[in-house]
């Protein structure tokens, strides 16, 4: 083989693996939710009016929440692999949760800080995915534009956090990471949650996992 092809075919093996991303090991959950009820049990903290957050045909639905999450009660592990299916039923896409916030916080005015990560993907009327730390305006944000939603397709999230990197998958495939410096972590910066705007969304399979 010629020195020339030799280094053709290294440089198309490196490129390929710089393209594959590996996926977090899959540890046994710690919880896991498949709303297959009636009623969101005491699992779970609403920040909403009643009837925001409500479980239809098995999924979790909310429409209207205006950045009122719906909290989950036990804390996350504080190195954790999350794991979620979701879908818009809304041309403005809008599919939001927030990971690692306080566990109680919510929009007092229009404008919303959160206390965590927040993910979304098909926000600002189905232009951006975002990775955001806590503001999801500020400059710090991580964004691309190829990740729209579809009215009514099925997405397969995973979140993952190990150490100071912040990780988001779509249908397994990296959308966005964080190296953050200074990492949400500790008693205020411990909880997951689902969180929404206007759009009317759906979601399912929400697993918890240590990382």
């Amino acid at each position: 083989m010629s020195t020339a092809r030799f280094l053709c075919l290294l440089g198309l093996i490196l490129a390929s693996s710089a393209c594959t991303e590996k996926m977090p090991k899959l540890l046994p959950p710690v919880f896991s939710d498949n709303f297959d009820r009636t009623e969101l049990g005491p699992s779970w903290k609403s920040t909403a009016p009643p009837g925001t957050y409500r479980i239809e045909n098995g999924e979790l639905v909310v429409s209207g929440g205006k950045n009122h999450p719906l909290w989950l009660v036990p804390a996350l592990p504080r190195d954790a692999v999350i794991e979620l299916d979701a879908y818009s039923k809304s041309p403005d896409g809008d599919i939001k949760v927030e990971a690692f916030g306080d566990g109680q916080s919510f929009a007092k005015t229009v404008s919303y800080t959160a206390t965590s990560y927040v993910f979304i993907q098909g926000g600002w009327q189905n232009r951006l995915a975002a990775l955001c730390r806590m503001d999801e305006h500020a400059d710090d944000r991580k964004t691309r534009g190829d990740f729209k939603v579809v009215p009514g397709q099925r997405y397969h999230w995973l979140i993952a956090r190990k150490d100071q990197l912040v990780r988001f998958y779509i249908d397994g495939k990296l959308a966005l990471e964080m190296d953050d410096l200074v990492p949400l972590e500790g008693p205020g910066h411990s909880f997951f949650g689902f969180n929404n705007w206007e759009a009317e969304v759906h979601f399912d399979n929400l697993v918890v996992r240590p990382y």
